[in-house]
């Protein structure tokens, strides 16, 4: 029997380290139990800040929403929807991607026997009606620009329209600086990438207020979310900084009507305006980081409706997004000055009569 002051001095804590063998057969509520309260307190934070960083991982990449059901967009929204730009690139792979969910089709752009083309592609291939009207958007803001959007209100008049994609954009010819672009071609870039995103949301937002339903989606760049800044092509992202800032304040003002409005920020896709700004260089890319339009057009539909003010649908393009956050702005910005330069030589040796190549 032991002595009553051997209970009360039970003998040296032990210091040496518990052997694998005891380890295993002590369970972690036990070695949770002999653990400070602070370490305690810290395993618990750590546990929240992963679960808080996964989730954060979950919405960013938009893996939760790969896992939703696609959404019935013509149910949800309305019959009709609007495409500016429809007949090239990213523009004519989302109407036929909206054509193929059902959705009849007013398609906007400048150029008849185009528009005329991809109305009776999305016809013949999904069955739905059309309408087309010609728009030359670097006319916005004058006198032959309002007889144009008088002509858009018209058609819209009495259709359902619950989508508009405001996809209609141009870029500089080729990189360069400010001071040696044309006056005119920056000006019709402002009016077609600005003016007329801003003039045709306004002409078609009343009818969505009016039933309390639709969804605004402007094709914003990634030039003017992920990066710093983009040199020598300084008016184009400066006028996508403004599609994405005028969608958030949309975003804002029309979420208590029923009206989802999103700014869609892709990065390099595979059309005729990404070969004019990247140059041949761009065959080195993959299809990850540059989809084809079509691969693009069928991941921004499903993110249409999905709440979130500014997105980038593709999956590669959201990882090239997250990337930019880790590496510092100077690194960027000095990364893709060096790049646009190197464009910019290409393109004057191109233009210059003894850099023909022949093509």
């Amino acid at each position: 029997m032991q002595s009553l002051s051997n209970l009360k001095n039970p003998g040296p804590t032990r210091t040496t380290p518990v052997g694998k063998e005891e380890l295993g057969r002590m369970g972690a509520d036990t070695l949770l139990r002999q653990q400070p309260a602070w370490f305690v307190s810290m395993a618990i934070l750590g546990a929240l800040y992963v679960a808080a960083v996964a989730c954060r991982l979950l919405h960013t990449f938009g893996l939760a929403l790969s896992l939703r059901q696609p959404k019935d967009l013509r149910r949800r929204y309305g019959a009709w929807a609007v495409v500016t730009g429809p007949t090239s690139g990213i523009g004519r792979s989302m109407a036929l991607e909206l054509a193929r969910r059902g959705l009849n089709l007013v398609l906007v752009g400048r150029d008849p026997a185009k528009l005329q083309d991809i109305a009776g592609t999305a016809s013949d291939a999904h069955g739905v009606q059309t309408k087309t009207v010609l728009f030359d958007f670097s006319l916005v803001s004058t006198p032959q620009g309002e007889e144009e959007m008088g002509r858009l209100r018209q058609a819209v008049e009495g259709l359902e329209v619950g989508v508009l994609v405001n996809n209609a954009g141009v870029a500089t010819p080729h990189a360069t600086y400010l001071h040696e672009a044309d006056a005119d071609a920056w000006v019709k870039m402002i009016r077609v990438n600005l003016c007329a995103v801003t003039e045709v949301t306004a002409a078609v937002l009343p009818g969505m207020v009016g039933r309390g339903r639709g969804a605004v989606v402007n094709i914003g760049s990634g030039a003017a979310e992920a990066l710093p800044s983009y040199p020598l092509y300084s008016v184009y992202a400066a006028t996508k900084r403004y599609v994405s800032h005028f969608s958030r304040s949309l975003y804002v003002e029309y979420s208590g009507k029923g009206i989802d409005v999103q700014c869609q920020a892709p990065l390099y896709v595979d059309t005729k305006m990404v070969t004019n700004m990247v140059t041949r260089g761009a065959g080195l890319l993959s299809r990850l980081i540059v989809p084809t339009s079509d691969a693009y057009a069928g991941a921004a539909a499903r993110w249409i409706g999905f709440r979130r003010p500014v997105c980038m649908p593709n999956l590669g393009h959201r990882l090239q997004w997250c990337l930019c956050h880790y590496v510092p702005d100077r690194v960027l910005a000095a990364h893709r000055l060096r790049e646009n330069l190197r464009q910019r030589d290409v393109f004057q040796r191109l233009r210059s009569p003894s850099g023909d190549d022949g093509h």
